[in-house]
């Protein structure tokens, strides 16, 4: 008897000999791989359905390079990505596509994958249905009988089957090991009935155990259920769709002549109007004290929502962007919104290499561009623009007098400067009459349609610093100085004559803060020690540099030597491969030949953390300007930054009582409080960098992020190591608030935009802590996961009082943009007073502290004085004092002499009395 597995194997085998046909191809076929093709897909394949694919034209064939062109230009959006692989080992030139109409396979078409395959397809004949049907007839009255005929078996997969269903030995077998005594071998054995209750200890009883050894898996389970009616609550409310208009005129009654006076004259009347006079009088003045329509039940709720609602904490996936080309084995270093165009992030990436590993793959480095992206929410996979840089780029900054001018620090200790003027066009949409604003009439990018057809464009630097006299190693931080002041060689602090940002600040992992400026030097005449001794001093030799025109600048005979690139803009080509630092600053360690190595710096203000609520008013007239700047250079003005020579002639006009002091985070975990004005050596004559303010050493690991808070511009946040740091400027006794270990390393930070207690920290596990200090300041009021890898930065944006954004970046190269929550973007009525009250108390706190400690210092001092009194004093006895102690030794000396012999019996009592009381 032939087994069914066998006769299912041998009758599948034999449908597999007969020729597939176009009707009658078995579904799941291993040539055919349904696809989907959008409408996009069809008309530039011209396979449109119902047009180019009928039921006369069911399929059509395409050329093999023509997918593969589609792959490239749109990769993962293609229709077909899936079946990637089997277009690109198609021995063939064309491919077959059929239209699959009543969706035999699933999709609305399908591909055939070989070209036995393809063939068989277009050689089968069409039979009509008449002869088909004589077919069958003329085989159902004549029977031909055909011996079958034995051909090979061709394995279908039976075999695994009935493998599966043979039984086979799974756990391992038992082993007993009986032994006995070799003497007792052949020993006779008699066998005999015994009652087993009758001989004490003759019972035996072999009780259940359980074995450890033993498993047993449940394979089947037993479940009930049962099917109830589905319950649904529904409502319906009578709508008046059909409303009228209609009108309705009364004449009021009114009493007589003698009504009225009947009733004005009566008891009841005078009765009333004195008991209710009373009443009315004070509901009058209780309206005039308060306003009676205030809706208390609204605040109330507004309140819950900030403190007491659970519902809605968490932050919510909005949006991601990952370069597909660029950004393969590459991390995000740094982020930045752009700032007057709403929807353009822009991030820098880096290959994620160690220093061994960038030496050892140097020539492949060479080979890739380092890029800053400019990413858009209208188009997830493609980038806006793409800033090209000598190496890869680790900080940067928009300028904020221009956006359209970034700064950049590089690896390699280069800074790059570019401008974008000429592609503003590209990147932002200015339309008169927006609703979104009235002042700053920029449409958001993100609501714009995404265009297919745009090419991303590569924009080349326009500068780069001296490679010679620059920074040494990374540049890890970089700023631009504000609008309103500008400082000398030596940290002196003056006006701006220019009236835009003109200034840098770098920090770097050689040991050295440089300042730079973008101006055009002009050659010092004086003595830079002259120049340096007086702000006088420097104004005259600005002058005697002006009083000689005749002689040309050194950066205006190079431009006439260098050949500009069309696609490279003017505007810091003086700077280009000789722009130096104008000061640099080292923070010693003391006594030591060794200097403080820093990370991140935090001068002041940051222009871009605005309230966006409008409560400050600096910010509103800070964006006026940045907007009123935008509208200059589109009106076809003078940009401020192609004449960067015309401020330079003004006399310097110092500023008296500005605080040079910034703080500073190092790679040890230090935050430095520091001065950044030099002062003379007195030794050397040199003018050097003053000693630290304050030291403290607080982070365990190096300082990622020194942030000031936008609220209060003297309280300051450090991330760094495993904990969290909250400083006050001009504190000098410690930090406000200082975190316990985290579990995870902590790798980026920043303050709420919109809370003040509320500031955000990224970890190396992925996770973002949210603390809330009005909550809790033991531990985060929450902890979310947002990827798989190490958070690298995190930048907050608003877009509207109703909606914020925080973009998070990872070490894998994908940007997560999130919405943040109500409660977490919404601050309550008095939380602005509330957290600067828990400041001032932490500050009375520390204050405190540093007394108390100060009196148990003087406590230790006063103790060790006493001692040493003690001390002098058992060392200086008199001769007096000396005999009353010997006397009295002696005394009690005698007492013990006595008492002994009286206890042995050899003195009586009297003699023991008259022998103590003598003299």
């Amino acid at each position: 008897m032939v087994p069914p597995t066998f006769r299912m194997d041998l009758c599948s085998s034999v449908r597999s000999l007969k020729t597939p046909s176009q009707t009658d191809m078995p579904r799941g076929h291993p040539e055919i791989y349904p696809l989907v093709l959008t409408t996009k897909t069809q008309e530039i394949f011209s396979c449109r359905v119902d047009e180019d694919m009928t039921d006369e034209q069911m399929y059509k064939l395409i050329k093999k390079e023509d997918i593969l062109a589609d792959l490239q230009n749109r990769a993962a959006v293609s229709d077909f990505h899936p079946v990637k692989k089997i277009v690109r080992e198609y021995p063939g030139e064309e491919l077959l596509l059929v239209y699959d109409k009543d969706f035999k396979y699933g999709l609305n078409f399908y591909l055939i994958g070989t070209e036995e395959g393809k063939e068989n397809f277009l050689k089968v004949p069409e039979v009509p249905e008449e002869q088909e049907e004589v077919k069958e007839y003329v085989q159902e009255d004549v029977y031909v009988y055909k011996p079958p005929v034995s051909k090979p078996w061709v394995s279908l997969g039976s075999e695994k089957e009935i493998e599966e269903e043979s039984v086979q030995e799974t756990g391992k077998r038992v082993t007993y090991m009986i032994s006995r005594k070799r003497s007792e071998f052949g020993a006779p054995v008699t066998f005999k009935d015994q009652n087993a209750s009758s001989v004490k200890d003759a019972y035996i009883e072999c009780t259940s155990y359980p074995e450890k050894n033993f498993i047993l898996t449940q394979v089947e389970k037993d479940v009930g259920l049962q099917v109830i009616a589905e319950v649904k609550d529904t409502s319906t409310q009578t709508k008046w769709a059909f409303p009228k208009n209609a009108t309705t005129q009364y004449y009021p009654r009114e009493f007589s002549e003698e009504e009225r006076n009947v009733i004005t004259e009566s008891k009841s009347f005078a009765d009333f109007f004195n008991n209710v006079s009373t009443s009315v009088e004070i509901a009058l003045q209780q309206n005039e004290i308060m306003n009676t329509f205030v809706d208390d039940w609204k605040n109330l709720a507004e309140e819950e929502s900030t403190f007491g609602d659970k519902t809605d904490t968490h932050l919510k996936e909005f949006q991601s962007f990952t370069d597909l080309h660029s950004s393969m084995e590459k991390m995000i270093t740094c982020i930045s919104w752009h700032p007057t165009i709403y929807g353009l992030i822009v991030v820098s990436v880096a290959v994620r290499l160690s220093y061994e590993e960038r030496v050892q793959n140097s020539a492949k480095l060479l080979l890739q561009p380092s890029l800053i992206l400019f990413w858009s929410f209208s188009d997830p996979i493609h980038p806006q623009l793409m800033l090209e840089s000598p190496d890869d780029i680790f900080c940067f900054e928009f300028c904020p007098s221009d956006p359209n001018i970034i700064a950049g620090g590089c690896i390699n200790g280069q800074i790059v400067m570019w401008d974008i003027t000429a592609h503003a066009d590209r990147i932002e949409n200015i339309k008169s009459g927006s609703s979104r604003s009235k002042k700053a009439a920029l449409k958001p990018l993100f609501l714009l349609e995404p265009d297919s057809n745009k090419e991303t464009m590569y924009i080349r630097h326009c500068a780069v610093s001296s490679i010679e006299n620059g920074h040494r190693r990374v540049i890890t931080d970089i700023h631009w100085l504000p609008d309103s002041f500008e400082i000398n060689r030596m940290g002196s602090v003056f006006e701006n004559r220019s009236g835009i940002n003109c200034q840098l600040v770098t920090c770097s992992a050689d040991c050295t803060i440089c300042f730079w400026d973008i101006r055009p030097q002009k050659p010092v005449l004086t003595s830079a020690a002259t120049a340096a001794t007086a702000p006088t001093a420097t104004a005259a030799s600005i002058g005697a540099n002006n009083a000689n025109p005749q002689q040309p600048p050194v950066e205006k005979k190079k431009e006439e030597s260098i050949d500009i690139p069309f696609d490279v803009p003017s505007t810091f080509l003086h700077l280009d491969l000789s722009w130096k630092p104008m000061s640099r600053l080292k923070l010693s360690k003391g006594d030591t030949s060794l200097d403080h190595c820093p990370t991140k710096l935090s001068l002041g203000e940051d222009p871009f953390l605005c309230k966006i609520q409008g409560t400050s008013s600096i910010h509103i007239l800070l964006r006026e300007k940045m907007l009123s700047q935008i509208k200059m250079v589109k009106t076809a003005e003078i940009n401020p930054y192609q004449n960067l020579e015309s401020g330079m002639a003004n006399i310097l006009k110092p500023i008296e009582d500005f605080c040079t002091k910034f703080f500073v985070g190092t790679e040890e975990g230090e935050v430095i409080y520091t001065d950044w004005k030099m002062e003379r050596d007195s030794e050397t004559g040199r003018f050097m960098a003053k000693k630290p303010v304050n030291l403290y050493t607080v982070h365990d690991g190096a300082v990622h992020t020194i942030q000031r808070s936008p609220f209060f511009n003297d309280i300051i946040l450090t991330v760094g190591g495993w904990n969290v740091a909250i400083w006050k400027e001009e504190v000098m006794s410690g930090p406000l608030l200082q975190t316990c270990c985290a579990p995870k390393r902590y790798t980026a930070g920043h303050w709420s935009l919109t809370r003040p207690g509320v500031f955000y920290i990224g970890r190396e596990d992925g996770y973002v802590d949210i603390w809330d200090l009005l909550e809790k300041t033991h531990e985060p009021s929450q902890s979310q996961n947002i990827c798989i890898t190490m958070i690298t930065y995190i930048k907050p944006w608003t877009f509207s009082s109703k909606q914020q954004f925080i973009a998070i970046a990872d070490y894998y190269g994908t940007l997560h943009i999130l919405e943040i929550p109500w409660t977490l973007s919404h601050p309550s009525l008095n939380e602005v007073s509330s957290v600067s009250y828990y400041f001032e108390r932490e500050v009375r706190h520390l204050e405190y502290v540093q007394q108390r400690k100060e009196i148990r210092e003087q406590e230790k001092k006063d103790m060790a004085l006493e001692l040493v009194k003690k001390k002098t004093k058992i060392y200086q006895k008199t001769k007096e004092q000396m005999e009353a102690e010997l006397k009295l030794e002696y005394e009690s000396y005698l007492e013990l002499e006595k008492s002994v012999l009286f206890s042995l019996g050899f003195s009586k009592v009297s003699e023991k009395k008259s022998y103590l009381d003598l003299p």
